[in-house]
């Protein structure tokens, strides 16, 4: 099967990518972290439970918070916060072992700076883990003007709090600015704060299932966004 070498439009309006900002997700998009964090899931199941529900249980939300991911599983905000620790703790124990960078990646932020980008990540990550996956895949901190994470005291993906907020640090008006994310809920994150939503397919998900949120652009691989 021939792929395609050039981002395409996923919307009937071809809409271009915005590049005078553009905004990342973290996991799953400037890292390549999906198995250490279902690594991390799975072991936090088996530490509090029987049984380790099924890998689909957990994509069903990921991209958004720990903890609202695991709200799911448990009742008491007391028992969420020992989900979370465990998983924290494994997750930085193992972390090495399993992150990878994604191909292409650290060239085309380099392309895009040198073109004149301004670069920024938004991720429901909190900054410790953050940084560190940044350090591990070679990819610098300060490539990126902004960098809002989960620590952040604002509602996270899906909402469009957290794209606002790089926004406004950057001091920057939507129409200004793409984010580019692998998950449903940075499309439509980004959707609802006005910039251009790209999608980025060489994360976890496929096109048919990031396809439903009408991005502006999806893109196959890095290199497609230069």
């Amino acid at each position: 099967m021939t792929r395609r070498n050039f981002a395409k439009s996923g919307n009937s309006g071809g809409k271009p990518i915005r590049r005078e900002v553009i905004l990342f997700d973290l996991d799953g998009t400037l890292v390549d972290s999906a198995e250490l964090i279902l690594e991390s899931y799975r072991h936090t199941m088996r530490v509090h439970f029987d049984e380790v529900p099924p890998d689909e249980v957990w994509l069903a939300s990921f991209g958004t918070p720990l903890r609202a991911q695991f709200r799911q599983f448990v009742d008491t905000v007391e028992e969420v916060q020992q989900l979370v620790d465990t998983y924290i703790e494994h997750n930085l124990r193992v972390h090495e072992e399993y992150i990878r960078p994604f191909d292409g990646i650290a060239e085309t932020l380099l392309h895009l700076l040198d073109a004149g980008s301004r670069l920024g990540i938004v991720t429901s990550k909190a900054a410790r883990g953050t940084a560190r996956s940044l350090e591990a895949c070679g990819i610098p901190a300060e490539w990126f003007e902004v960098v809002v994470t989960s620590d952040e005291p604002v509602p996270h993906k899906p909402d469009p709090a957290p794209v606002r907020l790089a926004l406004d640090r950057l001091r920057v008006e939507s129409t200004t600015a793409s984010f580019v994310g692998d998950s449903i809920w940075d499309l439509r994150a980004g959707r609802a704060a006005g910039v251009c939503t790209v999608a980025a397919l060489w994360g976890p998900f496929s096109e048919n299932e990031l396809a439903v949120e009408a991005p502006d652009v999806m893109a196959d691989r890095p290199a497609d966004l230069k």
